[in-house]
Formats: structure tokens, sequence, C-alpha cells
């Protein structure tokens, strides 16, 4: 449509038509500035004595003649129509931007019309608006890229900021994105961590530090004075005892007193809430990251289908960028390759099943003997640790002291290789031996965790008779000096027992000694794991490396090789170290804390050991399609780790001189304490009426018919899922067959008329009833109608006889036409068309 402008109005009708209004604007701005800058230009020329600058001013000029006047030529006025044409073009050209990598040209031409476009763009957009509006809208244009630039900027501002993001895809180029998952959920981990020790300090250990007593103050707060001579010593701090052991980094340190400070904070009740928080905090973080890794985990396909299409188009790792992981990566498609057309031929394959059940029976009943024994001896290791601790410190060696930990951490280092070992008799597809491999090593850990735990409860209840004998003993002194005092100065008003805190009598204070058995167990499994990488796959690769040139065969290609990293093992180990720190947070505040250095320096040393020591694997195991099995351990490591402090909490008495629940009879009692002091009385009544067993047991048996039947629903959802998806797969055969016969069907015409002679000079064929056709299931209106037969030969006219047969030579007497051709047909005409 074109437009005509108010300047145009009463123009006679023998004026040559204008160009678009578009066009026409910029024809006649060039012109007006080309004819100012001339005119500016002589002005200039006459001014300037000088040569070079009168040259130089052509110059330019002659190469930007638009731009030097751009700004003069922007206050010129434009009509209605050209403004709305413009306008036109401009949207036209923006939506060629946004639309131009879907164009089916070539790039040489999608680049030329991409820069003409946003040229167009760029100069004319803020021209759309009249008079002052002019500037405004010019303004807005400005503002909404500025904005857009902005956030872009701020995304990829946001993208550096998340830790190690640089140095996990240098990991990731050199050895694929299942080596760089394992780093992904160490900083996952880390940033639970430190979340959880921003709960630990802030509500617990700054609220002590600040307001509380200070140290020395109190019995629980001082070394006692056997102890001060080597509180300081080397060997003391190391294993946590002295000065650590009466920090705040365990429980003893903290006061019982119900509030402390200006504020009145209740620190006995933030313990209990932060402890019991703490895993409420985890479970929600860890169901979340479930959710949403079920959500992104893709549509539900069924993977047995097009097995070699989707290795064939989709096994690639596009992240890579190390030619010798591209090798091996290249080695491992071709070896899944092979491991597929084995599986297809693994059914036909004929074995002695009896030998197999044989070997396979006995392959479990060892690994069983290898778990039951590892239990004993971590069982045997603390009994035996009690005893040690019974005797002079200064008679026992450092294996003596240490013996738990570095037991523990042996058996995390030989049983999973022995269990390997063993899993050979198996015979089982490396797929379900992996399975197998991570239930045996979760199995392994679990048991000695849980082994660990009962030997502790037995030096618990050990340590209870030792408390509940002095808290007895010290009453009975408490009483006797009462009554001497009384009787010695015949008066009731007896001052307190005034006593150095260095000097009094201690408890075994049961929850420290927890508290430091499971600080020392982090800290010897991380000084194992980085010895074992540090002498292992250090001492490996300098080996293989140095010794290559003179030793008798290829060491790089044979024994020993460089080491490849364990993604399930080390995984595994992250989670455990966990668990470990999720139960040992209640008996040691500190723990969290010592655990987000724990991180922090593994975090930069295995990502040093993995790029300097390590080899791509040469089957990648895909751990980043395994998030939720590996968070499904680690929900299944959280509820375990809550047992024990739950039962803690219920359970047992706490130590009557240490801790912020001295004093009480259970942990729990505080609850009840501040829900009847500083609540409405029926606030109290509630919570009794809602921690009675007859309303927590209907509870508890709700929540599994709840859980029974959303299982159900959900199940029932999956079976609808694959009634759809096959009614899909139904529909695009149907379609595919369709479209098959279609195809065909047009042949066999396209060759019918190619055999068929003349049609022009065949008479046209008698009328017959139409056949009956048969119609595809919805395809009416755009199907093809197919026949129930097909024949390339003519139809057999159904008249009398009157003639005997003739020779072959010419065509019957009845038809007309010349003898058929070279290159023509025998037929008599073209079959019916329906």
């Amino acid at each position: 449509m074109r437009h005509q402008g108010k300047g145009d109005e009463g123009r006679g009708p023998n004026r040559k038509e204008p160009k678009l209004p578009g066009e026409k604007l910029q024809m006649r701005s060039v012109m007006r500035r080309a004819k100012k800058i001339r005119v500016k230009g002589r002005k200039e020329e006459e001014r300037l004595p000088n040569r070079r600058k009168r040259i130089r001013i052509r110059r330019r000029r002659e190469i930007s003649p638009v731009s030097s006047s751009e700004d003069e030529s922007d206050e010129e006025s434009m009509s209605e129509g050209e403004i709305a044409a413009l306008k036109e073009q401009v949207e036209e050209k923006k939506k060629l931007i946004a639309t131009l990598r879907n164009k089916p040209w070539r790039m040489k031409r999608r680049l030329v019309l991409l820069k003409e476009a946003q040229e167009f763009v760029e100069k004319f957009e803020g021209a759309l608006g009249k008079g002052r509006g002019k500037k405004l809208y010019a303004f807005k244009v400005m503002m909404t890229k500025k904005l857009i630039k902005f956030n872009r900027d701020f995304e990829n501002f946001k993208t550096a900021c998340i830790p190690w993001e640089r140095k996990i895809k240098e990991v990731e180029s050199h050895f694929g994105s299942s080596v760089a998952s394992y780093f992904i959920f160490l900083r996952w981990m880390y940033g639970l961590n430190l979340i959880l020790f921003g709960f630990m300090f802030g509500l617990v250990v700054l609220p002590e530090v600040l307001m509380g007593l200070p140290y020395g103050s109190i019995p629980r707060k001082t070394v006692p004075r056997s102890e001060q001579d080597t509180a300081m010593d080397f060997s003391v701090l190391f294993d946590f005892g002295g000065y650590c052991k009466y920090s705040i980094l365990f429980y003893g340190y903290y006061n019982n007193e119900r509030t402390i400070g200006v504020l009145k904070f209740r620190l006995p009740l933030s313990y209990l809430l932060t402890g019991v928080g703490i895993f409420g905090y985890s479970l929600m973080v860890v169901i979340r990251t479930m959710a949403r890794n079920a959500n992104e985990g893709g549509d539900g396909g069924d993977e047995g289908e097009f097995t070699f299409s989707w290795k064939m188009f989709t096994s690639w790792d596009y992240l890579i960028g190390n030619p010798e992981t591209a090798d091996n990566k290249y080695a491992s498609i071709t070896t899944s390759f092979k491991e597929s057309i084995v599986d297809e031929k693994e059914n036909q394959k004929n074995e002695n099943i009896h030998l197999r059940r044989f070997l396979r029976i006995l392959a479990n009943i060892m690994i069983l003997c290898c778990l039951g024994g590892s239990g004993y001896l971590i069982y045997f290791v603390v009994k035996r640790s009690q005893d040690f601790a019974k005797m002079d410190p200064a008679s026992l060696t450092w294996f003596q002291k240490n013996e738990v930990e570095f037991v523990m951490s042996l058996l995390g280092l030989v049983c999973p290789p022995l269990f390997e070992t063993i899993a050979e008799l198996e015979d089982y597809h490396p797929r379900i031996a992996l399975k197998w491999q991570l239930g045996r090593i979760f199995a392994l850990f679990l048991g000695n965790l849980y082994t660990f735990l009962f030997a502790l409860f037995d030096e618990v209840n050990a340590k209870l008779e030792t408390e509940q004998e002095l808290k007895n003993a010290t009453e009975w002194a408490i009483h006797e000096y009462n009554a001497n005092y009384s009787s010695y100065y015949n008066t009731t008003d007896v001052p307190p027992l005034v006593v150095n805190p260095a000097d009094a009598v201690r408890g075994p204070c049961w929850e420290t000694a927890v508290g430091i058995e499971f600080v020392k167990l982090i800290v010897s499994d991380m000084q194992v794991t980085f010895l074992t990488i540090l002498i292992g796959d250090f001492g490996r690769a300098i080996t293989v490396r140095f010794l290559n040139y003179c030793w008798c065969w290829d060491l790089e290609a044979g024994i020993p090789s460089y080491a490849e990293f364990d993604i399930s093992g080390n995984v595994l180990g992250l989670i455990f170290n966990q668990g470990m720190i999720w139960m040992g947070a209640f008996y040691a505040p500190g723990l969290v804390g010592l655990n987000v250095l724990r991180l922090l320096t593994s975090m930069y040393f295995q990502c040093w050991a993995v790029m300097a020591c390590n080899v791509p694997h040469e089957r990648v195991f895909k751990a980043s399609r395994s998030n939720n099995f590996y968070m499904g351990l680690l929900l299944l490591v959280l509820f375990l780790s809550l047992l024990p402090v739950v039962y803690t909490i219920m359970t047992l008495p706490p130590s009557f001189d240490c801790g912020p629940f001295s004093g009480q009879d259970r942990m729990y009692d505080v609850v009840m304490e501040t829900i009847t002091q500083d609540l409405p009385a029926f606030m109290g009544t509630i919570f009794t009426y809602a921690t009675n067993p007859g309303l927590i047991m209907p509870a508890v048996l709700l929540m599994v018919l709840a859980i029974y039947y959303l299982n159900t629903v959900s199940k029932g959802y999956q079976q609808a899922n694959l009634d759809l998806k096959k009614k899909m797969k139904m529909a695009r055969d149907e379609e595919k067959n369709r479209r098959n016969n279609k195809d065909s069907t047009n042949q066999v015409m396209k060759d019918l008329e190619d055999l068929l002679p003349n049609k022009s000079l065949i008479p046209p064929p008698t009328e017959e009833e139409p056949k009956s056709t048969k119609m595809k299931p919805g395809s009416a209106g755009k199907g093809v109608n197919l026949q129930k037969e097909v024949s390339l030969a003519a139809p057999n006219p159904r008249r009398p006889v009157a003639h005997p047969p003739r020779a072959r030579g010419g065509p019957p007497g009845h038809l007309r036409g010349p003898l058929p051709g070279p290159g023509r047909g025998r037929g008599r005409g073209a079959p019916p068309r329906t």
C-alpha cells in the first residue's frame, strides 16, 4: 500500500508515481544533507588557507556525507504517511531479524540481510516519534537496549560468580561430563555444608562466645589441673584433647543457663532446635534436588527402542576438548556398540546354568563373610579402645590411640577392590555388576558406621554408670559439707562450697567423647584419602612416566599404567562422610566447620590430582545420569543418621556437669520447660496431646496409607503413560503405512501410464459401476483410495465373441488408431480411474 504525504496534495495527476515512502525519505534526506554539506564545505574552504585541511575536509565529505550532517537532518519534520510507512518498515526489519535463522537461505545471504536490517533499525528506529515525542521515543528505545545488555551482562556475571566453574569446565573438557559430575556434586555438598555451618555458628556458637561466660569461669570451660601440663602438646591437640576438648568445638563447653546475655537468648532451646533443624533443612534440600533431577530426566521414553540409533546420534560428548579424551570416547562408543551386539546374542547363549548359579552363590557367601568380618573387626577395636582409655595415655603408642580410625579407613580402602575381584565369579553384565558393586560398598560403609555406633553406645552406657556414681558421690560430699558446717558453726546459713574450676570433680561427659570420636574419624578419613591420592595416583604416575623408558614392557599400556578416577567410590565416600557430619554435628558443633574446610581443600587437591595424575576412562561411567540414584543414597543415609540423634534426645539422660542440657532428665525436657513457662497454658495442653502415643500411632498409620495411595496413583499414571505411548506408536505406524501405500500406489499408476499407448486415440471406455474402494481410517478427504486389485493389463471388454481369433500382427478391427510404434505399449487403454 502506498501512502502520500501532506506535501504531495494538490499536485498534478501527470506527475510520475513516487517511490516507497521509506526510500523517498532516504533520498530526500541524502540530497538535503549533501546540499548542506557542499555549502558548509565551501565556507570552510574559504576560511582555511591551508590546502591540506581543505583536501582532508573534501575526503571526509566524500567518505561519510550522511554522518557529518546527521544532527541537522534529525530536526526535519516528516509527514504522517512517511512516519507510518517508516514504522511499518522498521517492524518488518525487526521481524526479519527475529525469524532469520528459520529461513532456508544460505549463510552468506543471511549475514548480508541481517547486517542491512540491523543498520536500518538502528538508523530509523529513533525517528518514529513526532515533535517532542520523538526524543522521548528515542530515549525509550535506547533504555530498552541498555536494559537488554545489562540483563545479558548480569547473567554472565552470575555465571562467573559460580564457585570453581572454570576449574570444573577444564576438567570436563579433558575427561568428559562423567568425571565433572563428581566435582559438581562436591560443590553442591560444599554449599549445603556452608549453610549448615551458618545455622550452627549463628545460632549456637556465636551467642555462647558473645553472651556466655568466659573461659575458665566454670569447670566445664576449664582444663583440669591434672591435664594442664600437657594441654598444649601437639600429640594431645592432634587427638583433640587438652584445650580442644574444652573449647567451642564440642558439646561439653556450652552452659546450661536458661537465658544468657542482655537479649535473654535461650541457648539450650536454640541448641536443640538447631540440631534437629539441620536434619529438616537437609531433608528439604535433598528432596527438592531429587524432584528437580526427576523433572530434568527427559521424557521417560523407552530406552529399549532404537538402541543403535540412540548410540549413533547421541553418544558423543561435545564438551570434550582433549584429543586423548576424544580417542578414548571413540573407543568407548565402539565398545558400547559391541556390547549391544553381544546383548542381542546373550539370549541365544547356552551355558551351564547350574555352575553359574553355584559360582554366584559362592561369591555372595564370600562377600557376606567379608562384611561380617569387617563389622566384627570394628566392634573389636572399639571395645579395645575402651580398655586403652582406662590406661595411662603416656604408655600408649600412636597406633593404639588411633586404632579405630585407622581400621575403618583401611577397610574402606581394601574391601571395595576385594568385592570387585570376587564379583568376577558372577559374570554379570557390566551394568548389573556395577549396581551390585555400589550396593555392596554401600552395605560395607553402612555396616561399619552402625557397628561403630553400637560400640560407641556400649561405651556411652558404661560412662553413664560412671557419671551416676560420681553424681551420687558429689551430692553425698556436698551434703556432708553442709551438715558438718551447720553442726560446727551451729547455723543453717551455709555458704556455698568454693572450689577452683580446675580442681572440680569431672564426669566423663559422654557427649563430648562421642563428638571427639566423630571428629577423629572425619580427620583420619581425610588424611587417608589425601595420602591415597598422593601416594597411589601421584606416585604411580611418576613411576610410569619416568620408568617407562627403561622397563621391560610398556608401563603405560600394561601394568601398572596410569590410574583412572574412581567416580562411584568417591561419590559414595562423600555421601558417608556427610552422614557422619549429620550424626556428629549434635555432639560437636564445630564439626560442620571442619567439614567445610575439608571439602574446600578436597576440591583443589582432587582437581589437581585428576589433571596431573589420572587418564580419561576407557569406559565412561554415566554418573551424570545417576544423580537421583546418588541423591536416593544420600536421603537414606540422612534418615539413618537421624535415628541415633533422636534416640539420644528422647532416651539417654544427658551428663550432669557439662553441656546445655545438664540438670535435665532428658534433652527434650527443654522444650517442655519452655512451653510450660513461656507459653499460654492451652499450648502446653495441645503439645501434650500432640505427643500422646495414642495420636502419634494413628498419624503414622495415616501417613503410611497416604504413601501407599500416592504410590498406587503414581503406578496408575505410569501405566497410562505407557498406554499413551503405545497408542502414539500405533498412530505413527499407521501414518507411516498410509504414506508408504500412497507412494506405492502413485508408482503403480506411473508404471501403468508408461506402458499404455497414446490415450488421445483411445475411445472413452464404457461407463460401469464404480468399484468398491477400501479407505484407510482417518484418511477421508486427503487419503489415497486403494483398490483391492491393481492390474497392469487393460480391462476385459464384456462382449460376445463373433469372429475367429486373428493373427497377432495388427490391432483388432473394431479399434481405430495406428499400429503401436516403437516405445509404445501393447495395452488397449487406461484402466478406469476412480
